[in-house]
């Protein structure tokens, strides 16, 4: 397994579709492998593929506690199928918005249809910060950020410093 860079703000990438995966084999388990120990090795406890520069519908999480015994998920062409009305509000933050933390209200209650890494199809109800960590990886999928959901004044600072920093670093910028 290989810890791969995160993409940061404001690199263009991160507004990109992802792709579905057309077919499940060593490559596509071997990414969701580095994602994972990239994700760990942030710390993270959620990772989209699009987070390392790979466009594809793949993302990872663990929201076990510290201290608790790792249970890395991977989720292949995740789709949300059904939302609860009810409304939560989570403070969320990214690894590729480091250091950035909003509060971002979501559906409380999701199901999640995705594709295993063996290939079986299969779904899951969430509730509480699971539900919160699928809806914001399966977001980076559509090219949306959680910054999308606060104002504009606040996404637009958060904008501006993570550009400032970028031309710092001599990185890219959206």
């Amino acid at each position: 397994m290989t810890i791969k860079p995160l993409i940061i703000l404001p690199d263009p990438v991160l507004r990109q579709v992802s792709t579905p995966v057309e077919t499940i084999d060593a490559d596509i388990r071997r990414l969701a492998d580095d994602m994972l120990e990239t994700m760990y090795d942030a710390p993270g406890i959620g990772l989209a593929a699009i987070q390392i520069g790979v466009p594809k519908r793949l993302l990872v999480l663990d929201v076990t506690k510290e201290g608790e015994e790792k249970q890395p998920l991977v989720f292949i062409n995740p789709k949300v199928v059904r939302s609860s009305e009810e409304r939560s509000v989570y403070e969320e933050g990214c690894l590729s918005i480091p250091d950035y933390y909003a509060e971002v209200e979501r559906p409380a209650a999701i199901t999640v249809e995705y594709v295993d890494r063996e290939g079986k199809e299969q779904a899951v109800e969430a509730e509480g910060l699971l539900a919160t960590c699928l809806q914001h990886e399966i977001d980076h999928l559509n090219g949306v950020l959680f910054i999308d959901y606060i104002s504009k004044l606040k996404r637009d600072m958060v904008i501006r410093r993570f550009t400032k920093a970028a031309k710092t670093r001599g990185a890219k910028a959206i």
